[in-house]
């Protein structure tokens, strides 16, 4: 987005709030709210998306804009004085996993969404300088593939070792209120900000026609509550394992985190289990459970020379961000870590792509065509990564097979023959998969 000249005197006032915090690293500031002025509420309307879903009013972008001015003043009043009622947000429910659970999803309301970009912008220049380098997720200028290749890097360099994989127990739905506002105090004392985001934590959330007022959760949707749940797992997580469980390890040790996706990697395995023997204890202290079937030990050693080892499917081998990861033998005959598509949501993408198919078999095949070419093209964008190429490949043969069966339905009689679909992609060509930049040339069936 083009910067216009409020935003570049927010960008100074953010640099000023970074160096503050930067200066003062473990003193709370107090005096925050009155960088929030109208430019500063403009930049946060224009840093806000313009194309997602509207909240319980119904309101959308377009219809907020066109008395731009007089909502953000009236916005800005309400927020200094105290007098701003967070509405609720509108639950609703997304497929997750195999289709059969779904996963809550909070939706403010447009207006909502810029008040907490604008509070977000000034908890970001403030907790920015210090998160640590391990954490990657919803965070400015990182993501998912960095986190990857931090940890494979880790792995590489230790060649192995152990892996400590953690799942928090519906972590989005059970953060502590209480919990959170005492590590907020930590760093931010400003009151306008604090009650802001304490009107956020209690605002009800709307789920058809019921009405619900939770006490503990912070709605996914929301566009503070990555940046809270980075706050708070920085003090329940990244500060403990680098202030307490580093310094006692006998190995090297590594944390990757996305957000609530993480993993360890040990080089020894007695280190491994010390963590695994204290992690429930650190996590139940701030109000969190670990999925017992979730979190686990996997030894990921390289396997032995003569073993010829490419099982990316064996007992050591873990997900995280998407992809299994698993040893294997490069071209050149060396043990590296290689990464592929989870099985989890490589069924979950076919099976998204094939409903879709199904419900719009009737419409042209030139709309058909389209959505399907940006379908196919935001898989590669995400799972193109060096090593994936058999299950990009094996997922754009699926699609084409699911789209030459819901054709075929359009008629009682005609059912599309292998030559007919070949003809048909020589005109209505499906991208072939990419790794990175390189494109893998496919036969069209």
């Amino acid at each position: 987005m083009a910067e216009t000249q409020g935003s570049t005197t927010v960008s100074t006032k953010l640099e000023r709030i970074a160096k503050l915090a930067k200066e003062r690293p473990d003193v709370a500031l107090t005096t925050l709210a009155h960088h929030i002025d109208i430019d500063w509420l403009r930049e946060a309307y224009r840093r806000t998306r313009k194309d997602s879903a509207s909240g319980i009013d119904g309101q959308g972008a377009e219809e907020y804009a066109e008395q731009l001015e007089s909502n953000l003043q009236l916005l800005l009043e309400r927020a200094k004085d105290g007098s701003y009622r967070a509405p609720p947000v509108r639950r609703v429910h997304i497929p997750k996993g195999d289709g059969t659970q779904t996963r809550p999803i909070g939706i403010p309301t447009f207006e909502d969404k810029v008040l907490q970009r604008a509070v977000t912008m000034v908890l970001e220049a403030v907790y920015e300088q210090s998160f640590y380098n391990f954490s990657y997720g919803f965070r400015p200028g990182r993501s998912p593939h960095q986190a990857l290749e931090a940890l494979r890097d880790a792995m590489m360099a230790m060649h192995g070792g152990w892996i400590v994989e953690v799942d928090i127990k519906k972590f989005f739905d059970t953060l502590d209120h209480a919990r959170l506002r005492e590590i907020l105090h930590l760093r931010v004392r400003d009151g306008v900000l604090l009650r802001l985001i304490g009107k956020w934590l209690n605002a009800g959330v709307l789920d058809g026609k019921s009405l619900e007022y939770p006490d503990e959760g912070t709605p996914q949707g929301g566009v503070i509550s990555p940046l809270l749940a980075n706050i708070y797992l920085h003090e329940v997580l990244d500060e403990w394992f680098v202030r307490d469980v580093s310094p006692r390890l006998r190995g090297r040790a590594t944390l990757v985190r996305y957000a609530d996706d993480f993993v360890f990697v040990f080089e020894r395995k007695e280190d491994a289990l010390r963590l695994l023997d204290v992690l429930p204890e650190r996590f139940g202290k701030y109000g969190l459970a670990l999925h017992p079937d979730k979190t686990r030990l996997v030894e990921f050693n390289r396997p032995s020379r003569d073993v010829d080892n490419d099982d990316d499917d064996g007992p050591g081998t873990f997900d995280l961000l998407g992809f299994t990861h698993y040893w294997a033998k490069s071209r050149k005959g060396n043990d590296v870590v290689k990464r592929k598509t989870a099985k989890d949501r490589f069924r979950r993408a076919l099976r998204r792509i094939y409903e879709w198919c199904r419900i719009n078999q009737h419409k042209p095949v030139a709309v058909q065509h389209a959505t399907l070419k940006k379908k196919l093209e935001g898989h590669y964008r995400y799972y193109g990564l060096p090593t994936n190429s058999p299950a990009l490949t094996s997922l754009r043969r699926r699609v084409v097979s699911a789209w030459r069966k819901w054709l075929s339905r359009r008629s009682q009689t005609a059912r599309l023959t292998v030559a007919a679909m070949n003809k048909l992609l020589a005109r209505y060509p499906l991208p072939d998969p990419t790794i990175g930049s390189r494109q893998l040339n496919l036969p069209l069936t």
